[in-house]
C-alpha cells in the first residue's frame, strides 16, 4: 500500500517555475516506478512524466521535454516535478501516481489527490 500527497502547486505567470512534490508513505515506494499526470478543465487526464524505481530512467510527454524534470529521493520517499518556462497550457490539476512508468493511467496502482497549477499568460 502506498499513500501519496502532492504539494507545491499554485498560481504563477507564464515563464515562471514551480516544483511539485509528492510525499509517499509505505515500504514499497523505493521499489515503485512513479509518474505525474495532469488534467486540464474539460480535458482527459494525460501522462506528463515518469521515473523508474532507481531514478535511472525518465520519460516525458513531448510537450514538456526540456522544460520539466522528474526526479526522486528515495531516502525521503519523495518524487518531484520541476517545471520551468511554464505556459498557460500547462494549467491543470497535477496528480502523482505510483506503480508504473507507463503512459497509461490503468497501469498505476495508487494516486494522490492532486495539486492545482495555474499559469496566467
Amino acid at each position: 500500500q502506498v499513500q501519496l500527497v502532492e504539494s507545491g502547486g499554485g498560481l504563477v505567470q507564464a515563464g515562471d517555475s514551480l516544483r511539485l512534490s509528492c510525499a509517499a508513505s509505505g515500504r514499497t515506494f523505493r521499489s515503485s516506478a512513479m509518474g505525474w499526470f495532469r488534467q486540464a478543465p474539460g480535458k482527459e487526464r494525460e501522462f506528463v512524466a515518469a521515473i523508474s524505481w532507481s531514478g535511472g530512467g525518465t520519460y516525458y510527454l513531448d510537450s514538456v521535454k526540456g522544460r520539466f524534470t522528474i526526479s526522486r529521493d528515495n531516502a525521503k520517499n519523495t518524487v518531484y516535478l520541476q517545471m520551468n518556462s511554464l505556459k498557460a497550457e500547462d494549467t491543470a490539476v497535477y496528480y502523482c501516481a505510483a506503480g508504473s512508468r507507463s503512459v497509461r493511467q490503468l497501469d498505476y496502482d495508487f494516486w494522490g489527490q492532486g495539486t492545482q497549477v495555474t499559469v496566467s499568460s
